[in-house]
């Protein structure tokens, strides 16, 4: 794809926005307060792509993703991993001893119970990881501390007290790119991907006989995960995530198999494997 914008939730530092200046480099990176509003800009036209965070290795999914993805109205189109490292970091004149607050998103907030224990400091959740370092610089306050990226510390003028803050070396975000349009990886260009979601029929044993099909035609089932719909206790949709492409034989057959006992088969994405994949999830 040719250069154009990319939208991402967070603040400038965040490490949404290291993603998207990782792959995406002669992109304009256009920040949004919230998921909801990431996928707004590209559906009104106002960027071209998304970036969206979906899982990360010690937290597992990202909250609202799952639910948001299906009704988006966009395609995933990329997989990208992120090695997630935190920096505890704060204003002039603070230092180990003055600070007593940590401030960061909840999900960084968790992944650094460690230091935040050890310092015994008190968490404070904020929206992202950039803007916490944002507040705390505003703040100009000696006792607050921000967990963020180590590239928010110069970006917002504070001080870096203490690196690699994570509780494990293996922290790894995965994000996805969202397009309006589908665009499929052509069946020769490697390792795929397909993540689809899909409604069981109301039968006994459905989910395991629509199931069956991955399992004997060899396909390898990454992810499954179910959700709610409506508040209805009884309408559940699953979303899944799955190696091969539609075309390949096996894949193929084994979502002929799933479509024979579910409705509301949707494909979400066929995307290109991230070349770390191998190496951050052992596949």
């Amino acid at each position: 794809m040719s250069a154009g914008r990319i939208a991402y939730q967070g603040e400038p530092g965040s490490n949404s926005h290291a993603v998207c200046l990782e792959h995406y480099p002669d992109w304009e990176a256009i920040a949004c307060a919230s998921f909801e509003d990431v996928v707004g800009v590209v559906e009104s036209g106002e960027a071209d792509l998304a970036m969206i965070p979906i899982d990360n290795s010690i937290a597992g999914r990202v909250a609202d993703i799952h639910h948001l993805l299906p009704t988006s109205g966009l395609h995933i189109i990329a997989e990208h991993f992120l090695r997630i490292r935190y920096a505890l970091m704060a204003g002039p004149g603070a230092s180990l001893d003055t600070i007593t607050t940590a401030h960061s998103h909840v999900h960084a907030l968790g992944q650094c119970r460690g230091v935040i224990r050890k310092l015994g400091l008190a968490p404070v959740v904020s929206g992202d990881t950039a803007g916490a370092a944002r507040e705390v610089a505003d703040a100009k306050d000696p006792t607050q501390a921000a967990i963020a990226s180590p590239a928010a510390a110069p970006m917002y003028g504070l001080q870096v007290l203490a690196d690699d803050v994570e509780d494990e070396d293996h922290n790894t975000t995965r994000f996805v790119a969202l397009s309006r349009d589908l665009i499929e990886a052509p069946r020769d260009g490697g390792p795929a991907m397909t993540t689809f979601v899909f409604r069981v029929r109301n039968v006994p044993s459905a989910l395991y006989k629509a199931l069956g099909g991955f399992a004997t035609n060899g396909v390898n089932m990454t992810k499954l995960e179910s959700y709610m719909l409506d508040g209805q206790f009884t309408a559940t949709q699953f979303l899944a995530e799955v190696e091969g492409h539609p075309e390949d034989r096996s894949l193929r057959l084994a979502l002929e198999e799933l479509r024979f006992f579910t409705r509301d088969v949707k494909i979400l994405g066929v995307y290109p494997a991230d070349p770390a994949r191998e190496s951050t999830t052992g596949s």
